[in-house]
């Protein structure tokens, strides 16, 4: 089992990283196969659209016309449109299925689809294309993240990384925590924010005491997947537990019901929502007024609240760490894909290595990741001092400079990627819906009940009952195991 060590920061908010691993030294001169007389032209795919695209097509072109040039290197790069198309892309390749190209020098990839890719020994290991002294410039667990083998390896490199913050409409929480005393400490654990949001949804429902029932729901989450993987390894139970690539699922079920009555209870009885394709497109409407959300996001949560065609107001964004179980050890997921390199010849292999060395040195990898919204991937990039000064020079959104502290927080306290398996992928999409689907297809009952004359309490009491939790995770054990039989 992956421990989740909290990391230490040096100077200011230097990451030391927070996952063990150690990769052999390599005395080798990385660029030794280059020869400037004689470039090399390597092709990349991204999943880059929009800004990120421009931001990364910039870089490229500046690597080509300055160190590229030095060494003997031409990068070509192109977007085969969302992250799932590239994947599919590239696994076409990979098994030279007839009408799909030829497979890319390097391409954008998270660590499942580089595991199936590298099934198909596609996959070159960078390990040794790096010295010690060039490892130790990266936070541990990022780099960490990319040794898919668990022996060392490098698989994928690591180029800009997230996770999740607390996401809050400052402007009616103050409004609410004026009248109620509520705190922002109390959001600082997963019980807290139950809690609070209780509240929250008593209070706006006494709001209107002639309408009975009519509370909002004060918080949410935009991926489910995450809640249980982490939450599960905050209470000392890692639910992919996966050595050599094969998976043992720990499924406590004292962890499982923490989770169950930490989203679930509260969604059935309407403090909880999971309205709109994602979180902050209920904030907008005023009907949550927080939730936990990718870091990289963050960007996207709104300046306003409307309400309906004539009433909309300006609102302001507070951000915290991510929430932890009171008795939990911190724990956050770790986000972000990396570049894969394509199994190939020392030369082609060591190009992509240079380029991807100088498109993650502090300089230009800071610059990016602030545009992108991500947090950049070595020690000396990633402090809060280099972050502010780059966020404060750049046209990119406000929020990524409020959401700042909040994130490298996160990251500090630890953060983790379970190792990819055979049957991760839908592993991962059954976490994905099988709590919140029952959650909402629940309270849709309850609703329609108190519609039909029942009271709240009386609607939502069947959905609280013990048994329901139980038959829940036994459907859960078995569609999970299924994925790996």
């Amino acid at each position: 089992m992956r421990a989740c060590v909290p990391c230490v920061f040096a100077g200011l908010m230097a990451l030391t990283g927070c996952s063990a691993g150690s990769n052999e030294s390599s005395d080798a001169e990385p660029a030794s196969a280059l020869d400037p007389s004689s470039p090399v032209q390597i092709e990349l795919w991204t999943y880059y659209n929009g800004t990120q695209q421009q931001a990364f097509e910039d870089l490229v072109k500046e690597f080509n016309e300055g160190r590229g040039k030095e060494l003997g290197v031409v990068v070509t790069s192109s977007s085969q449109g969302g992250v799932n198309d590239l994947a599919a892309a590239v696994t076409d390749s990979a098994q030279e299925l007839v009408g799909s190209e030829a497979m890319p020098d390097a391409f954008l990839s998270y660590s499942d689809t580089a595991s199936v890719i590298d099934g198909l020994g596609r996959v070159a290991d960078l390990a040794g294309y790096l010295t010690d002294e060039e490892k130790a410039l990266y936070v541990e667990s990022f780099l960490d993240e990319g040794d898919i083998d668990g022996n060392g390896s490098l698989k994928v490199f690591p180029v800009a990384k997230s996770t999740e913050t607390l996401q809050i409409n400052a402007t009616d929480w103050q409004v609410f925590a004026d009248a109620t005393g509520s705190t922002l400490e109390e959001l600082s654990t997963i019980e807290g924010i139950t809690e609070v949001a209780q509240r929250y949804c008593e209070w706006t429902d006494a709001q209107t005491p002639d309408v009975a029932g009519d509370g909002k729901p004060f918080f949410g989450r935009d991926a489910m997947a995450n809640y249980l993987i982490t939450g599960s390894k905050q209470l000392g139970h890692e639910l992919f537990d996966v050595e050599g690539g094969v998976c043992t699922f720990d499924i406590d079920r004292d962890t499982m019901k923490a989770l169950w009555d930490n989203y679930y209870v509260p969604m059935v009885q309407g403090w909880f929502s999971a309205e709109g394709k994602f979180r902050s497109d209920a904030v907008k409407t005023g009907d949550l007024l927080c939730y936990v959300g990718s870091s990289s996001s963050v960007v996207y949560f709104p300046q306003t609240v409307t309400l309906d065609d004539e009433t909309s107001y300006p609102i302001e964004l507070a951000a915290l760490p991510a929430p932890t179980f009171a008795d939990g050890e911190p724990c956050a997921p770790q986000q972000g894909a990396g570049f894969v390199v394509t199994k190939s010849d020392e030369k082609r292999e060591t190009a992509c290595v240079e380029f991807l060395k100088w498109f993650t040195a502090k300089e230009q990898n800071t610059g990016f990741s602030v545009s992108a919204g991500y947090m950049p991937v070595t020690k000396e990039a990633l402090t809060l001092e280099n972050l502010e000064a780059a966020a404060s020079g750049s046209d990119g959104s406000e929020n990524y400079s409020i959401n700042l502290p909040a994130t490298l927080e996160t990251i500090e306290a630890g953060v983790y990627a379970n190792r990819p398996f055979d049957g991760g992928v839908d592993a991962r999409a059954v976490l994905e819906s099988a709590l919140s689907d029952k959650a909402t297809a629940d309270r849709e009952a309850v609703v329609s009940a108190v519609a039909a004359g029942a009271s709240p309490e009386e609607a939502a009491a069947p959905f609280l009952e013990d048994r329901v939790f139980d038959e829940w995770l036994e459907d859960l054990t078995a569609r999970l195991k299924a994925t790996t039989a």
